[in-house]
């Protein structure tokens, strides 16, 4: 009764055999067996298997050797098959999956192996599949899970990789450098820029003030003179009409003469002076001209009669030199100022809600023409000066 049931588990398959000759394979839950004529064979798990394989050594293309490592996922499809089939499907998926790596890697160079790993994965993995498919076994996948240079090779990568971080970290550099050059003269340019159109439009504002003044100091030197000649005129007018109210005579001529003559010699350069020849001319000449002979044939000044004192109108002057004496205020200033002393004047509501009487402005003193006073606080406003 023993020997007749056969409990098999799931995921697991036996094969049967019948006094040596295979049978049937056996599925997982309660068999019935024929008792000493019936007996397994194997029994083969149908769970999908990780088997990792040792180091193997590949020469490549650049007869170059390296060890490689592969794991192999498969899984048993056919009991029957894979026992019956090969001996050892494990062993056999192995020297396969060795071959078959030595065949793909020799035609690869060193570079070519490490960098195509997906490539060699997928080539194995087709190789494998088609190979144990009589096997009763599907490879699922192949990965190479190492791949080791010698170490001399491992040390020329590492500097050929050193070296080239340094070459990529020389040109990042040398890139950012260029940048930041770039940056910086863009940034002197604008500067540049900006500080010709500041110096343009200072030297137009300082050239145009510099008009501005030279043609107000012009305006003011003409007035200046325009009313220094009108004095100078008058003076004269002044003196020639005092003069012949006075109604010299020759002395005073005369002695007036004399008194101008010291004035004609001042100065450190008059070194020496000589009265003119012609003094003497000069008296005779104005006796001649402002008097009349006597009986004993001498020139004596006889005064002239009085004459009416024409009066005359003031001088009047030009209406084309009027503007030169304006000095009234530009009014556009003027608005200003008149604005800025209304908002000066408006009472600032108090934060106790009472008016504020502390500081402000005297409005007597404003509406007198003079200077704003601040009232301090108690402080009574005078009244407004009459106009």
């Amino acid at each position: 009764m023993v020997k007749s049931v056969l409990v098999i588990p799931q995921a697991t398959a036996a094969v049967i055999e019948r006094l040596g000759r295979y049978r049937t394979t056996a599925a997982p839950g309660l068999n019935i067996l024929v008792p000493f004529f019936d007996r397994v064979r194997a029994r083969i798990d149908l769970r999908e298997q990780v088997v990792s394989f040792p180091p193997q050594p590949v020469i490549t293309q650049d007869n170059l050797t390296v060890s490689i490592d592969t794991v192999v996922y498969f899984q048993v499809t056919d009991p029957r098959a894979a026992v019956y089939e090969i001996s050892n499907y494990i062993v056999g998926v192995e020297q396969l999956a060795t071959t078959t790596l030595r065949n793909l890697v020799g035609g690869m160079s060193l570079e070519e192996t490490l960098t195509s790993r997906d490539q060699i994965n997928n080539q194995l993995r087709g190789v494998l599949d088609e190979a144990t498919g009589r096997w009763g076994i599907r490879v699922a996948r192949v990965e190479l899970k190492a791949i080791d240079p010698p170490p001399s090779i491992q040390d020329s990568m590492e500097k050929q990789m050193r070296a080239d971080r340094e070459k990529r970290a020389m040109i990042l550099n040398a890139e950012g450098q260029r940048e930041a050059a770039i940056k910086s003269a863009e940034g002197q340019k604008q500067a540049q820029i900006l500080s010709a159109e500041g110096a343009k439009q200072a030297a137009i504002l300082g050239a145009e003030a510099e008009r501005q003044s030279a043609i107000l100091r012009a305006q003011g030197e003409r007035a200046a003179r325009y009313l220094q000649a009108q004095g100078q005129a008058k003076a004269i007018e002044k003196v020639f009409a005092a003069i012949k109210a006075g109604r010299p005579t020759p002395e005073v001529l005369a002695y007036q003469y004399l008194q101008t003559l010291p004035q004609m010699a001042q100065g450190d350069a008059n070194k020496v002076w000589l009265v003119p020849s012609d003094y003497g001319k000069a008296l005779e000449g104005f006796a001649r001209m402002l008097g009349a002979p006597g009986e004993d044939g001498v020139f004596r000044y006889e005064p002239p009669a009085p004459e009416q004192a024409a009066t005359s109108e003031p001088e009047r002057d030009d209406p084309s030199v009027a503007d030169w004496f304006d000095t009234a205020p530009d009014p556009t200033v003027a608005e200003a100022v008149r604005a800025a002393e209304a908002v000066a004047r408006k009472e600032v509501p108090s934060p106790l809600g009472q008016p504020s009487v502390e500081r402000g402005v005297d409005p007597g003193v404003l509406a007198s023409g003079g200077s704003p006073r601040e009232v301090g606080a108690g402080e009574v406003e005078p009244p407004a000066r009459p106009e």
